[in-house]
C-alpha cells in the first residue's frame, strides 16, 4: 500500500448520518470482479436515478472530480461488513474519510486498505462541513499531528496507535508482524530454551 502522511486535497462534504455499506456499494454489485474497479458503483443509489440518470448527487458535480476526502457524519460505514464498502472508495480515489464515529468492521478493513478513517467530534465535523458549504473545497490532514486543516482552522483527529503505524508505512498486517521479526526471533529462542520439550 502507498504510505499516508500528509494529504492535500479536495474533499467532498456529504453531511448525511449512517450512510451503511449497502449504500456505499449495492449488493447486486459485489459479483463484479474487482478487477474492474468498484469505484464506479460507490453511492450508485444515491448517484443515479431508477433509470440510470445522474442526480444531483454531491459527487455528480464536476467540481467534486478528483476530491480524495470525504466528510461524512456519524455512523459512517456501519451495516455488513462487507469489505467492498472500501474497495468502492478506494477505487473511486478516496484516501480519507473523515467522520464522528466509524462502523467497526469498516474502519478495520478501510486501513487494511490504505483508506484513513479519520475520527473527529461533532462539533468538529459541524465546522469541517460548514467550512466546506454544498461544494467540494481544499483539506489538509496531517496523519503524523492527526490535524485536519480547513482555511486557518485545525482540528484534532484521533486513530488507533496500531493503524497509525500501519497507514504511515504503508503495512498490512503481514509487515506489521515483520517489523517485529527480531522480536520474535528472540522469543522463539527464548522459549525454546526454557522448554525444549515443547519442539522436537
Amino acid at each position: 500500500m502507498t504510505p499516508f502522511t500528509e494529504l492535500s486535497a479536495l474533499a467532498c462534504p456529504l453531511p448525511l448520518e449512517n450512510v451503511d455499506t449497502d449504500q456505499l456499494i449495492p449488493a447486486r454489485f459485489m459479483k463484479e470482479s474487482r478487477d474492474k474497479g468498484y469505484g464506479g458503483f460507490l453511492l450508485h443509489d444515491m448517484r443515479f436515478g431508477a433509470d440510470g440518470t445522474p442526480t444531483d448527487f454531491v459527487l455528480n458535480d464536476a467540481r467534486a472530480k478528483g476530491s480524495e476526502i470525504l466528510v461524512a457524519r456519524r455512523n459512517f460505514g456501519a451495516g455488513s461488513s462487507r469489505e467492498a464498502a472500501v474497495y468502492a472508495l478506494v477505487d473511486y480515489g478516496f484516501r480519507c474519510v473523515i467522520a464522528p464515529s466509524f462502523g467497526d468492521i469498516f474502519s478495520s478493513n478501510s486501513v487494511n486498505n490504505g483508506l484513513l478513517p479519520a475520527l473527529v467530534s461533532e462539533k468538529d465535523c459541524e465546522a469541517i462541513l460548514d467550512a466546506l458549504g454544498d461544494r467540494p473545497g481544499e483539506l489538509r490532514v496531517d496523519l503524523n499531528a492527526q490535524t485536519i486543516t480547513a482555511g486557518d482552522r485545525d482540528f484534532p483527529f484521533e486513530i488507533n496507535a496500531t493503524w497509525k503505524i500501519k497507514l504511515l508505512n504503508g503495512w498490512d498486517d503481514i509487515d506489521l508482524t515483520r517489523a517485529r521479526a527480531e522480536d520474535i526471533e528472540r522469543f522463539r529462542e527464548h522459549y525454546t530454551a526454557a522448554y525444549p520439550w515443547v519442539t522436537s
